[in-house]
């Protein structure tokens, strides 16, 4: 009897614990911040996910939840940062998962002190039956705990957002379409892609297209990382592969977006991981076992498409590939306006996007932010072409460690860059500008190029060995990135090329096209030394020659 009463006592205070908890997991914990504390706090890191409840956007950085005003944040400029989910429930429902918890945990706890009250009666152990059933229920609560942790979200970027992809979007306008209005294409016998690949490199807006195509189709998207998938233990990546899609089928029609996928789905074969296959053995089931009608789309995301299983790309997974390329001039051009509407400039766009060769959409996008920063630093209200000009190169490559040479040593640096602006004016390949550590040197964007453009190239490349060779008939260790650039050229002639002596080259025919090269830089600087000592000394007194100024010392000269 005694032991019975300890038994209701000790199950009443777990109970009251268990309120208490349920009340605390209710309060409103998030701290209210204002605009500025908002910018303060995303300059060191941002929040995977934002939420709207009501009037305030609810976050989390490093641990603590933070709520602002919505109507206080320019929530177009924040949802292309970060993905915002709106939330038109209440936060009791919200918790729901939870009180469902507590409350199957007090019915599990009335059954075992009512069997055990049986047992002790009867004489016998508690039931088979009633286990199992703890057991189910048991389960089942998991899993809906488990389905409740992935969130979609509703984006609200658009394609308007998104410039430079016009190629990817005429791809994608059957998609949204089809998700708009499924019935349509149901009625008409047709079976969408099941799965969409974008390709490309690194920042060039794979991740930002799939957000997009959510955000003009109006559906949820589920985000994930490929390498979330990939866990210690066996069969957790295999389970989350499972409840991610279990949770878009529910919420279909429905975007599910892998970024770098090919980090769940490498090639199989070689060092064997059981965890990666079972976890891509899960994705290619459930890519093959859901039906059209459901209006699930899975849009993959990756910059190395060579190493992944050739299972997941054949047809009937991701059988539509999109090759997502660099901004062409006029793409450029088109991401600029983008980026520049909400800021003051005074600047020509088409000249900005004619120096931001081999940029993507994102390095013009932090090229843009890095402008307007010097601009402020300049306390001015205005971004100048100056200020593109001053970051271009930051951030582009970085910023470098500033070196201090000797006189010797500028000497040597001026007479090489000198040689290599004379080379690329005289050779007509466009440059901005030569300082002693750099050149400005642009390629043109073309789709190919002769063997006499690609041997201007290298000549260009070589101009500063060729040259401090014949002046000082030595070699220097500096040149050794120019000597890469130039090697990699001359490797992609002969061997992607067939530019060699033969179609299929050698490692001769390599050697032969950058020893030619670099004679013929020699004897073409063996005329023309007096100029390349009027532009060393031009730079070596300002350290920085324009195109034009290198120019007109050429015309001076000759």
């Amino acid at each position: 009897m005694h032991k019975s009463k300890y038994l209701i006592f000790g199950i009443c205070l777990s109970i009251s614990a268990l309120i208490l908890l349920v009340i605390l997991s209710l309060k409103d914990n998030a701290m209210l911040i204002s605009n500025s504390q908002l910018h303060y706090l995303m300059q060191d890191s941002l929040p995977n996910s934002a939420k709207i409840r009501g009037d305030y956007l609810y976050f989390k950085i490093n641990q603590q939840s933070y709520k602002i005003a919505k109507e206080s944040v320019d929530l177009k400029s924040f949802g292309e940062k970060i993905p915002v989910e709106i939330t038109t429930h209440s936060t009791f429902l919200e918790n729901f998962e939870w009180i469902l918890f507590i409350f199957a945990i007090i019915i599990c706890l009335f059954l075992v002190i009512k069997n055990s009250q049986y047992s002790k009666e009867s004489g016998k152990n508690l039931s088979l039956k009633n286990i199992q059933d703890i057991q189910k229920l048991s389960h089942e609560i998991n899993q809906s705990l488990d389905l409740a942790k992935i969130q979609s979200t509703q984006s609200n970027i658009t394609f308007e957002d998104v410039a430079g992809i016009s190629e990817a979007k005429e791809e994608l306008e059957e998609i949204i379409d089809y998700l708009k209005s499924p019935q349509k294409y149901q009625n008409f016998g047709v079976k969408l892609p099941k799965g969409v690949l974008l390709i490309g490199p690194p920042g060039v807006g794979k991740t930002l297209i799939a957000r997009a195509l959510a955000g003009e189709a109006g559906v949820p998207f589920f985000y994930q990382s490929g390498a979330s998938f990939v866990q210690i233990y066996v069969g957790m990546g295999a389970k989350r592969v499972r409840d991610l899609f279990t949770k878009a089928k529910l919420n279909a029609p429905s975007i599910i977006f892998i970024d770098e996928i090919d980090a769940v789905g490498k090639a199989r074969g070689g060092m064997r991981n059981d965890e990666r296959e079972a976890t891509l053995n899960q994705l290619l089931t459930e890519m093959d076992g859901f039906e059209d009608s459901k209006g699930v789309i899975v849009i993959g995301a990756t910059n190395n498409m060579d190493s992944m299983d050739e299972a997941l790309l054949r047809s009937g997974r991701f059988d539509r590939r999109i090759f997502v390329e660099l901004p062409n001039l006029q793409e450029r051009i088109k991401i600029l306006k983008v980026h520049c509407r909400d800021k003051n400039y005074d600047f020509n766009l088409e000249e900005v996007a004619r120096l931001c060769v081999g940029f993507s959409g994102a390095g013009i996008a932090s090229l843009i932010n890095e402008a307007a920063l010097n601009a402020i630093k300049r306390d001015s209200k205005i971004i100048q072409k100056e200020d593109i000009l001053s970051v271009r190169d930051k951030v582009m490559i970085g910023v470098k460690k500033k070196l201090s040479f000797n006189e010797k040593e500028k000497e040597i640096l001026a007479f090489y860059q000198a040689a290599k602006a004379f080379s690329a004016y005289h050779l007509e390949i466009p440059f901005e500008k030569t300082t002693l550590m750099s050149d400005g040197l642009k390629y043109l964007d073309k789709e190919f190029s002769s063997k006499n453009e690609l041997e201007n190239q290298i000549k260009v490349h070589l101009s500063g060995v060729a040259a401090l060779k014949l002046l000082y008939d030595e070699y220097y260790s500096h040149s050794k990135e120019d000597l890469n650039i130039a090697k990699n050229i001359a490797k992609k002639m002969v061997e992607s090329y067939g530019m060699g002596e033969y179609l299929i080259g050698s490692e001769e025919d390599i050697l032969r096209i950058l020893e030619n090269c670099k004679i013929e830089r020699i004897e073409f600087f063996k005329n023309y030394q007096n100029l390349l000592n009027t532009i060393q000394q031009k730079l070596l007194q300002n350290e920085k020659l324009e195109y034009q100024e290198i120019g007109e010392l050429i015309n001076a000269t000759l």
